[in-house]
Order: structure tokens, then sequence, then C-alpha cells
């Protein structure tokens, strides 16, 4: 009979009352290399160097690669404190974003700057500034200080079960800014094992590939990035000339509001359900817009679907792709490991129905072109024009049903059913307005004369509106945004003829 060299340790041990363990696996579970020496984060870090990395965090856009090229300008007082200032660069698909960040000296952790680069401060500071929570210049408080590359433990991560973060081995690895010899630092977590690698007496890893805890299924991404250049003793600004790229947001647009519109359907052709969650209820053209899409399987509503590849559309009534939010920011697609996408856009539809696909390719790792065919959710959404506009160019035959409704041709319940019509369909627009509840239908005499004046050219459009406005606001007139008719033709409702 034959015995695997696995087991003879055990059998040992049998009989021997101790388990003999390899030394080598010992020094893996325990930490620790064969290099003397220290390191901590910002080590060497001097003015005139210059990164660029290659990065993604999972808290934007579930590890949307960016790139992010930073420049060390000099030092600046904060206080009484000094930190180093950074001139920084961030390519994100089709953006260019320009501005400064503050880094500290005892650990080179962003503490301000551009206000414009605050989710790519926080990704930088969880990514690439990670491991300054266990290894900083100071060693006089916390434990933290210099870390020794023969140290058994940097520290334990706060997750649950989570193992030590310490040195796992000696590794030459090649990444766009050159070949390094590394320290492989890393810790398992959830079934799987996080690296990152160092190098001695360089401020900033080299590489990394970290994934977050998960208790069952496929581990996503916590953040990935590499280095793809390294200068030292850039005395002037490598970013002279570069310009951020203008913001498609218009001003005045709210900002402070909640997705408070919820739609839970299965795809088109039942392959996949999907619930989305959208603000503001009255959407802006030109300002900004922001969608929670869950991905949930079609046969149970609390399992989510990992690793969507999916774009979100603008389509005409033929299905005809008329936007694509995946080419707006330069990318081939949108991709959500997790089954769950936070989508940030701006409005460029114009006031009326949009019609909004969210357009299934399939289930596949990054990269990988899915084999099942596709599928799609239409949500037709209801577009504002902003709170300063007035209805203009209203067609001729609907000033002409005003005045008819003002002499009392058209009657109270037909006038209401028709402006329903043209305000879903888009050929009447009305900036947003909250839709009250009331217990009459009457309409007040007061707007029944501004139609018959606004119909004889003594009232402006605005005026006009501003009576639509009131009907809504008192509950009179109830616009449905869900609506999943055609979009009109122009032509008049069934309830005018």
């Amino acid at each position: 009979m034959k015995v695997s060299l696995f087991l003879i340790p055990v059998i040992a041990a049998l009989f021997f009352g101790s388990l003999i363990i390899p030394s080598s696996y010992a020094q893996y579970e325990g930490g620790g290399v064969n290099k003397e020496g220290t390191w901590y984060a910002g080590e060497g870090l001097q003015q005139g160097d210059y990164f660029e990395y290659s990065m993604c965090h999972v808290d934007y856009k579930e590890c949307a690669k960016f790139e992010l090229d930073m420049w060390i300008k000099g030092d600046k007082q904060v206080g009484s404190e000094s930190k180093w200032l950074a001139e920084v660069v961030v390519y994100d698909g089709n953006k260019i974003i320009k501005g400064e960040m503050e880094l500290g000296k005892i650990a080179p952790e962003p503490t301000g700057g551009s206000s414009e680069l605050g989710i790519y401060r926080g990704a930088f500071k969880s990514s690439v500034a990670w491991l300054s929570a266990f290894a900083t210049a100071d060693g006089s408080s916390g434990g933290k200080g210099p870390k020794e590359f023969s140290a058994q433990s940097w520290g334990k991560i706060g997750n649950i079960g989570g193992q030590q973060v310490a040195p796992r081995g000696l590794e030459t690895i090649t990444v766009p800014a050159g070949t390094y010899d590394t320290v492989q630092v890393g810790w398992k977590t959830g079934g799987a094992t996080s690296k990152v690698w160092i190098v001695d007496d360089f401020p900033f890893p080299i590489k990394a590939k970290t994934y977050t805890h998960v208790s069952e299924g496929i581990p996503p991404t916590e953040y990935e990035f590499e280095l793809l250049k390294y200068q030292k003793n850039i005395q002037s600004s490598p970013f002279a000339g570069i310009i951020s790229t203008q913001t498609d947001i218009k001003a005045g647009c709210e900002t402070n509001f909640e997705k408070d519109v919820s739609i839970k359907k299965p795809t088109k052709n039942f392959k996949y359900q999907i619930h989305v969650f959208y603000g503001p209820e009255d959407p802006v053209e030109g300002c900004g817009m922001q969608w929670l899409i869950k991905f949930i399987s079609i046969y149970d509503d609390t399992e989510f679907l990992n690793q969507v590849q999916f774009d979100f559309l603008v389509v005409d009534n033929n299905l005809t792709p008329l936007r694509s939010i995946a080419q707006d920011e330069g990318r081939q697609f949108l991709y959500s490991p997790s089954g769950q996408y936070i989508l940030d856009m701006v409005v460029k539809e114009k006031p009326g129905t949009a019609n909004y696909v969210i357009w299934v390719y399939g289930l596949a790792p990054e990269g990988i072109v899915p084999s099942t065919a596709t599928d799609y959710l239409q949500i037709p959404v209801l577009i504002y024009g902003d709170k300063t506009s007035t209805s203009q160019n209203i067609p001729t035959w609907i000033k002409n049903n005003a005045g008819w409704w003002a002499d009392g041709s058209i009657d109270d319940n037909s006038f209401v059913q028709g402006i329903q019509f043209l305000i879903k369909e888009g050929i009447v627009k009305i900036p947003p307005t909250s839709q009250g509840s009331s217990s009459t239908n009457q309409i007040p005499a007061w707007i029944k004369n501004t139609a018959g004046w606004w119909a004889d050219g003594i009232v402006s459009d605005n005026e006009f509106v501003q009576g639509l406005q009131f009907l809504i606001k008192e509950g009179i007139m109830k616009i449905e945004q869900s609506s999943e008719k055609k979009k009109s033709s122009g032509s008049e409702p069934e309830s005018w003829y």
C-alpha cells in the first residue's frame, strides 16, 4: 500500500504526540520573509516625485478603472502640521479632473484638497495608501510605525475571520513602470488571498489585488492597482496645459434628492429580475439623476446575480439606441460584480417621456463576452424642463382648445384629460411640480379665465403653465409618470375631438 507523503506527518503525530509541519508552511501562515529592513507608507517620498497609477475601488462604480497621476509639488502648512501638496489629474473614461490633494507626512493619506477629487481621493486612501493603517513613519503611538519585513504580523484586518496582514514572500514582478524586486504583503479573508506588492524605500506599493470579505459566493474585488510610470526630481508641473472637462450639469439644479421612485419588474424575456430606485422623482433636463440598479434572480428575490455586464440606454420607440451611458463614460459596457450598481448621470433628454432601458448582455467575468442572449427592461420616465423655462412652441390647436374650454364648448373633464395627455406625451412641458391630493375636481374660475386670456394672447405662456401647476399641486389634475404608451405624434387627444 502506498502512503501519501502528505500523510506522513499526520501518522507521525499519532505515534509521537506532535504534528511536524513543514517550515515553509509555518512561515507562510505566520508571516515574515528573509529580508532585513523595514517599510512604511510614504517611505522616501520627496518633492518632485511623479506617479501614474491605474486603479479602482469597490466603492466607486464597483471597481470601474480610472487613471490617477500625481506630482508632489512641495510642502503645505496646515495649522501646525506640514503636509505634502500634490497636483493630481484623473482620467476617468471620457472625463478629465484636475485638482490638488494634501497628503500627511506621518501617513501619506489624503486629508484635503479640491472638492471635485473627493471620490478619487477616497479611492486613493483606501487602496494605494491603505497600508498606512499598519505602517507609518511614526512608531511612537498606536504601535504602527515602520514594520520589519521579517515580522510575523503587521496587524490584523477587522473582518470577521480575517487573518494577519504580514509579509508573505519575495517576488520579482513586472508592471508598466518597470520590473521590481518586491515583498508580497498579504492576508486571507472570505476564502481569497489578497496581495499587495511593496518595494523597500519606495513610498507606495507597486501593485495590489485584493478582495472583499464574503461568507459565500465569489469574492468581488475590493481594490486593484498597478504603477504605470514613476519619475523623480520633476521640478515643474507635468500637468501644465491640462484642463478639466466641463460638467454637463446646469447651474441651479437640485442636488439633495432621494431615490424615492421604485420599479421592480422582470426583463422582457424573463431571464432576469431588476429592481431599480431612482431620483429625483421629477428629473429635469440638464440636471443630475441617480439610479440604484439591483439585478436579482427571477426565481428568488433574495439572490443577487453576480458579474453582470450591461448598459444603460436611451432608445426611441423602435428600441434604436439614442444614447449609451457606457459610451458616455468611455467604457465598452457597465459591470456589476455584486449585482448592485449605483449610476450617476446627467439628464440630456428633452422634456417629455424618455425611454430608458437597462440592457443586460449576460453574466460573465469582466472582459469575457457572455455567451447568453441579451435581455432588457424598458422604463419610461417623464422629463421636465428647468424651473425657469416656460412652455414654448405650444401647438396652435392647444390654444384653440383652451379658448373653447373657456367659452364652454369643452367641459372641465375633457380639458383636464387633454392636458394630462399633452403633459405625459411631452407636447406641453411644465416645470417639476409636487402632486397633491384633493377631494374636489372643481377647477377654480380664475384658471378658466386665464386659459381664455392665454388663447386670446392677453397672458403669457408662463402664466398659463402656472395655472396647470396649480391644478397638479392641488391634486385636481394627476400626471402619471409610469405610462408605457408610445410617444404622441403631436395630434390632439381623443377627449378633444
